[in-house]
């Protein structure tokens, strides 16, 4: 199958899907793709924006009406929930802009701001300037990526696959190292 024809079918449909789970790669690469001209920029602004708000939108419905009974059955969350709470506390609709861009925070996050009992109008209000940001951020990060590769390379035109694969490469050792780090640190509160 061609690399391009893919992207090109399937960008839009796997931008706006990413974005309505934890998608920082996929932003990423569709920001990367917008770069390479398979996908239009303005277009996956407003799609990851959009599947971002209704993602983080869902999450906060189900913290509204199950977050005590959630928080209750999984306890290896109450130390990012109590980070949550705390910005809640203290910087209510920042925090909603905010748990987007913490690692471990982007679904738990929304889901204990819901528990919390922020109105809804000051979540969605908060919710809609945080997509906005979260979405134009990796879809740029992306397209920086590809200016960058661009600038270095060349011609990517027979890289391209190379580059969208070592762009997923290091998101999946990010994550992993991140995973990892989290759980021995989890493991050291635990001993102490």
């Amino acid at each position: 199958m061609d690399f391009a024809k893919l992207v090109t079918d399937h960008g839009y449909l796997v931008t706006f899907l990413g974005a309505l789970i934890e998608g920082e790669t996929v932003l990423t690469l569709a920001g990367l793709a917008a770069h390479r001209g398979y996908l239009h920029l303005s277009l996956l602004i407003a799609l990851a924006t959009l599947g971002s708000f209704i993602g983080d939108h869902i999450y906060f419905l189900i913290g509204r009406r199950y977050g005590k009974q959630l928080i209750a059955r999984f306890p290896r969350f109450k130390p990012a929930i109590r980070k949550v709470d705390a910005l809640v506390v203290r910087y209510a609709g920042f925090a909603v802009i905010a748990v987007r861009f913490f690692y471990g925070l982007r679904t738990v996050g929304p889901i204990a701001i819901g528990a919390s009992r922020m109105p809804w109008h000051i979540f969605a209000l908060f919710n809609v300037a945080g997509a906005i940001a979260w979405s134009v951020i990796w879809l740029m990060g992306g397209y920086l990526i590809g200016e960058i590769a661009h600038r270095l390379i060349g011609d990517l035109h027979h890289k391209e696959v190379w580059l969208f694969a070592g762009v997923v490469a290091v998101a999946l050792a990010m994550g992993a190292y991140l995973h990892f780090n989290r759980r021995a640190a989890a493991r050291l509160r635990k001993r102490d």
